[in-house]
This record gives C-alpha cells, sequence and structure tokens, in this order.
C-alpha cells in the first residue's frame, strides 16, 4: 500500500505500459514505445520524464545508456497489486471441462491439474493434494497374495486409496483376512485413523487378545504396519523444462541447482505453504521467490487454495519467470481450482 501512495496516477499509468510491452517483447522499452500506444496523452519527452523518476525510485532499470528501460521486481509487484482475476470465458471453461474429461474424483483431478495447469500457461503447473490431519477411515481391504504377502488397501474418508503389501510369518488363508476385515470395518469405520490406532493397541494388549485366534492375526497385521499409510500430501509437477528456456541469468550450476529444488516434494510444499497463504478460493501472487532459493529470485507463483467438503484440501499454482502474462495464468488458475470444486470428493 506504501508503494501505491508513494506514486503519481501518471506514473502508475506509464509504469503498467512499460511493464505490460515488456511482458509481452522482453525488450527494454524505449519512451517512444510507449508514447505511440498511449496516443495523444503525453509526449515522448514527457514519458521520458517519467520513466527517469521511476528508475530514481527503482521501479526501472536502464541496461545501457542508449537502451530502454526495464521494469525490476518492484515495478512488477506493484504492477500485480490492482490486477483483477478475469472470470474464465464459455469458451474456456469448455476447454477446461475436456481437460478434464474422465476424471471422477478430487483425487484425479488434483493429479490431472498440473499438466493442464502446464499446457494453459506454457510455465510449471503444480498441483498438491493436502490431505487433513483427522483423515478417517473408510473401509479396508486384506488380499491374500503368493509367498505369504498381503495386500492392504485402506480407503480413508476422502475416498482415497493408499495400498502397502506386507509379508507375514505364516501364511493367512482367504478367510481370516475376511473376518479381520470385516472386524475392522464394522467396529471403525468412520473413526479417525490416528484413533483407530490407539484402539487397536489398547485391546491387543488385553489379556483376552492372545486367547482369540483372530486377534492373534490382528496383532500380526498391525505390527507390519497395517494403518501405516501414508497421510502425506501428494504433489504433481509438470513443466519444469520451460524454466531452461528462460534468460534467468543463472549459470549452469545454479540452474541445475533449481531443477534439483524443484523435484523435491519438501521444496515444493514449502513453496507452496510459504507464499499461498490466502483463503479458499482467492489467488495469490507472489513475484520473486529468492526468499525460499537464491535461483528462485526471477521466478514468480500464481495459485489458490481449493477446499473440498470431503476433507482433501489442494493447491494449485504455476511458476514462471517474473516476465509472464499474469491475467492469463490468474484466470487459468481460477479456472483450474473452479472445476476442481465441482468434483466429487
Amino acid at each position: 500500500m506504501g508503494e501505491k501512495a508513494s506514486i503519481s496516477r501518471r506514473k502508475a499509468d506509464v509504469l503498467g505500459s512499460i511493464v505490460r510491452e515488456y511482458i509481452e517483447t522482453a525488450e527494454p522499452v524505449a519512451s517512444r514505445t510507449i508514447s505511440r500506444r498511449r496516443g495523444e496523452a503525453l509526449s515522448a519527452a514527457s514519458i521520458r520524464n517519467v520513466m527517469a523518476d521511476l528508475v530514481e525510485e527503482g521501479f526501472l532499470t536502464q541496461p545501457h545508456t542508449s537502451a530502454g528501460r526495464v521494469p525490476t521486481d518492484k515495478a512488477f509487484r506493484f504492477f500485480v497489486q490492482d490486477l483483477i482475476v478475469k472470470q474464465p470465458s464459455t469458451a474456456e471453461l469448455q476447454r477446461l471441462q475436456a481437460a478434464f474429461s474422465g476424471v471422477e474424483n478430487l483425487e484425479q483431478g488434483i493429479e490431472r491439474s498440473s499438466r493442464v495447469l502446464m499446457d494453459l500457461t506454457r510455465n510449471v503447473g503444480i498441483a498438491a493434494a493436502i490431505p487433513t490431519s483427522s483423515q478417517t477411515l473408510n473401509q479396508i481391504q486384506l488380499l491374500p497374495l503368493a509367498d505369504r504377502r498381503v495386500l492392504i488397501i485402506v480407503v480413508t474418508g476422502d475416498r482415497i486409496v493408499r495400498n502397502r503389501i506386507v509379508t507375514l510369518d505364516e501364511e493367512a488363508s482367504s478367510d481370516e483376512l475376511l473376518s479381520i476385515r470385516n472386524y475392522l470395518n464394522q467396529n471403525f469405520g468412520g473413526w479417525v485413523i490416528s484413533e483407530v490406532r490407539q484402539e487397536l493397541e489398547r485391546r491387543l494388549h488385553l489379556q483376552g487378545a492372545y486367547y482369540d485366534a483372530l486377534l492373534k492375526r490382528l496383532s500380526t497385521l498391525f505390527a507390519r504396519g497395517l494403518l501405516d499409510v501414508d497421510l502425506g500430501p501428494a504433489v504433481h509437477m509438470e513443466g519444469a523444462s520451460y524454466l531452461i528456456a528462460l534468460d534467468l541469468h543463472l549459470t549452469r550450476e545454479k540452474m541445475r541447482e533449481l531443477l534439483q529444488a524443484l523435484e523435491e516434494k519438501r521444496r515444493i510444499l514449502q513453496l507452496l505453504d510459504r507464499f499461498l497463504e490466502e483463503p479458499s478460493g482467492e489467488v495469490r501472487v507472489q513475484v520473486g521467490l529468492g526468499d525460499l532459493h537464491p535461483a528462485m529470485r526471477e521466478l514468480s507463483l500464481i495459485g489458490i487454495n481449493v477446499a473440498s467438503p470431503g476433507g482433501m484440501a489442494a493447491k494449485v499454482a504455476v511458476l514462471g519467470p517474473m516476465r509472464m502474462h499474469y491475467e492469463r495464468v490468474m484466470s487459468a488458475v481460477f479456472g483450474v481450482a473452479r472445476t476442481l470444486q465441482s468434483l466429487p470428493s
């Protein structure tokens, strides 16, 4: 807000024109270019004077004495403050519906979102499914496999399916596994997973459990990680190769560091958590990500939090150059979020 108060309307208009021109051309912007675009509003000489002031105030730089001006990260931050998210047009919504064709639930939609955002914006598309801390047990399935192995399938309340394979010391019959499955589903369906673990541990430590064949088998499965399903976030990212084509003023080593950082699930979640703090439904724009990683100094993030009544939250975002088409990307992010909210959880 301080920057808005310290800059006149004339400077703001000229700066906006310069930023838009630079986004389109990636070339230093000359005063005569802005003068031609603005028609009779200001002469080239007047615009040069305004541009000189903007250089002194840190909004523009001049690469060479005879060159035009280039917006700084301060200019881009100023520029995005007043941008309004445009509602997707009917044609854009139809393209989104086609892009999500065949998606049956929110989990599949989140996974598809990263590629859709990449295709729509030609930048890096990111989507993360964030399970709530109070995941409930919908149902569990136990299927016998060869060599004393058992496939454990856990469906949580948000309809996400997680599975793992454990190996027992001795073979378990289909009837035994069916009995254990029925016991768990009938007794613990709808319980929070962490509470199921606590209650099972309590019951299995009771003296009577050691004389019950079903509970003895259940005790073995529990010890092998019956409910140790991964409830952590699922992160999807597409389009990191687009960053290689950008002029980010990075050495080959720094570019390698950037790509390695983006391969880390922890780093991506950190990126989303730090810069997407707005309530669900509000598009957030973060210009410059150098606080998270030095190699991200010239990148921007546009994203949104998506809430679901089924208990699954999501974050979808686009990572791209500071010189990106912000309004177009904001509209794409908003449209994808809107599509996700329409999917069954």
